[in-house]
């Protein structure tokens, strides 16, 4: 099996911003309001009777190309309402990426991808949002399922459900599971699942704190507040912008592997963590 590709550092999503699709004026906000991707909602954040206006008033949208990239995250694919919305949203010129709710399976993937292939070739970027127990199962599988796959990423409410756990640290396996399933299929690392308390911003800082920790890279949100806090938990601090300096500025002088005056030691591992900080550090606001 071919293995991973080396870390890339070229420029991510950090913020994901969620917002109803049967609500264009807040639409219109999140566009405005410095969030990396719009995420425009047609399943949970919709009620029953208001998909047909989601779709029709995300369709209106979506043809024109938007000051900052849109996803759609369309209803249950086992539903006619996955089939109208891909039918009605894929051809437009706006749309940037579909993301799939509760995927379990490759097969899932790869009939999104077939239906929505254009004539003309290319593919419509696809993101698997994985939020139950078999969708996390099978979480390499489907992270490797299509060319048109370009991310995975972790449902926790619909999880927690699944599961029946209460226990927040109930999760840390499930996430460690999709963030080395995208890892191995040479996917940009999965972004952090919502913080569903939009007031809790010191709760919510230290939950990116944890899933900095776990690999995850920024993370959607549910309102603006919640972007700066995303932000600066996912920008390099201070300090470890010095360390990062600091090696390059040491590999600069001498090759190979060797030690800090202060006994860290360095390897080509370290030195690409290090490029990867300062270009992280360097992007543009």
């Amino acid at each position: 099996m071919t293995p991973a590709t080396p870390l890339s550092t070229e420029p991510l999503p950090l913020t994901w911003l969620y917002v109803p699709g049967d609500r264009p004026e807040v639409v219109t906000k999140a566009l405005a309001s410095g969030a990396d991707v719009v995420l425009v909602d047609l399943e949970d954040a919709v009620a029953p009777d208001r998909k047909e206006y989601a779709r029709a008033a995300t369709a209106d949208l979506l043809s024109e190309s938007p000051p900052v990239p849109v996803h759609v995250r369309v209803n249950a694919l086992n539903t006619p309402l996955a089939a109208a919305d891909l039918t009605a949203l894929s051809p437009l010129p706006g749309l940037s990426g579909l993301r799939l709710p509760k995927v379990t399976s490759p097969a899932e993937v790869v009939r999104v991808a077939e239906s929505c292939a254009p004539a003309g070739g290319g593919a419509i970027p696809l993101y698997a949002l994985l939020e139950t127990a078999l969708g996390v199962e099978h979480a390499y599988a489907v992270a490797t399922s299509h060319p048109a796959l370009k991310g995975i990423a972790l449902g926790e409410a619909d999880l927690r459900a699944d599961l029946g756990v209460r226990s927040d640290a109930a999760l840390d396996w499930p996430r460690s599971r999709v963030v080395l399933a995208a890892r191995a299929a040479s996917l940009p690392p999965p972004a952090q699942s919502i913080h569903p308390d939009t007031r809790d911003l010191d709760g919510l800082a230290r939950s990116c704190a944890h899933g900095r920790a776990l690999g995850f890279f920024g993370r959607a949100a549910i309102h603006p507040r919640q972007l700066p806090v995303i932000e600066r938990a996912y920008l390099p601090t201070r300090e470890e912008v010095e360390s990062a300096e600091e090696i390059l500025r040491a590999t600069a002088r001498t090759a190979g592997a060797q030690a800090l005056p202060n006994g860290c030691f360095i390897d080509p591992a370290i030195v690409a963590t290090a490029r990867r900080t300062l270009s992280l550090a360097h992007r543009s606001p």
